[in-house]
């Protein structure tokens, strides 16, 4: 299989997700959204299109930098809010996440991470609740595959406009799009610690985990097609692993079935099932 399988047409996805924007944040009587812009490409592509959508002044960005942060994300972030002509804000994290952790010196990155990750989603929630937003996602189809996100973090949102585009396809939206090349080129990290890496953390370049990807999950290819391919036996079973195993985050709750129709289970009208007045 040849990567350039997974390219799109982007002019036709752009349209696409800017009318999903505008549907469903209007669908429920809201004109407005917000979102975390971090100065990576998911958020930077989220920005461009929910600006497209609904116009620069009915979305504000929020910045949330640790104290640890790379001072180019804050930059690459502000460079978007100038592009686009976004609202924009910026709130520290620092104080609350070391509030948190006072008492836990001990605590490892995963752990640090995550609270940043949640400390992120609680402001833009509590910005929602404040102006009467709808929180925009910025997680990608790799990352929800592979489980790379905080539940209740970074993959909680209203709506997410680029959940069913993997990484290599984001990228190739986002030079359509024309987003700066110094946040398309740039190595992709969530910016949780001083050098960080996303493919670092991972063990794994997102090309080989989007071609394999797309193998299992679009072309509903098994192992012995995935080798017959040229596929490599041991990658493909370390990605299985890891989508099985991250399946919980992709879901609601699990709600345990008493009655006739359990929320989930078989109550599942669609989202617009009725009209809001």
């Amino acid at each position: 299989m040849n990567i350039e399988e997974l390219h799109l047409n982007y002019p036709v996805v752009e349209n696409i997700l800017i009318a999903f924007i505008r549907n469903e944040i209007r669908k429920f009587g809201f004109d407005s959204a917000v979102f975390g812009l971090s100065g990576g490409i998911d958020s930077a592509v989220v920005c461009e299109l929910a600006a497209r959508a609904l116009g620069p002044e009915n979305v504000l960005a929020v910045m949330m930098p640790y104290r640890t942060s790379s001072s180019e994300s804050v930059e690459h972030a502000r460079m978007m809010v100038d592009r686009t002509g976004v609202r924009s804000e910026e709130a520290d994290i620092s104080a609350v996440v070391d509030a948190f952790f006072q008492d836990s010196a001990d605590a490892g990155r995963l752990r640090r991470g995550n609270v940043m990750a949640r400390t992120r989603m609680l402001y833009l929630y509590d910005i929602s609740a404040r102006d009467s937003r709808l929180v925009i996602g910025t997680s990608n189809k790799t990352e929800l595959l592979l489980g790379y996100g905080t539940m209740f973090g970074d993959m909680a949102s209203a709506v997410n406009p680029i959940g069913d585009l993997y990484k290599t396809q984001l990228w190739g939206l986002a030079r359509h799009l024309g987003i700066p090349e110094a946040l398309v080129d740039k190595a992709p990290s969530a910016d949780l610690w001083e050098g960080q890496s996303d493919e670092a953390d991972l063990g794994f370049s997102y090309g080989d985990a989007d071609m394999l990807l797309y193998m299992m999950i679009e072309k509903r290819m098994g192992r012995e097609a995935v080798l017959s391919e040229g596929g490599d036996g041991g990658f493909y079973d370390r990605i299985r692993k890891i989508v099985v195993r991250n399946q919980y985050k992709r879901m609601m709750p699990v709600i345990a079935k008493i009655s006739g129709r359990t929320p989930g289970i078989d109550f599942r009208y669609a989202r617009d099932w009725q009209e809001v007045k």
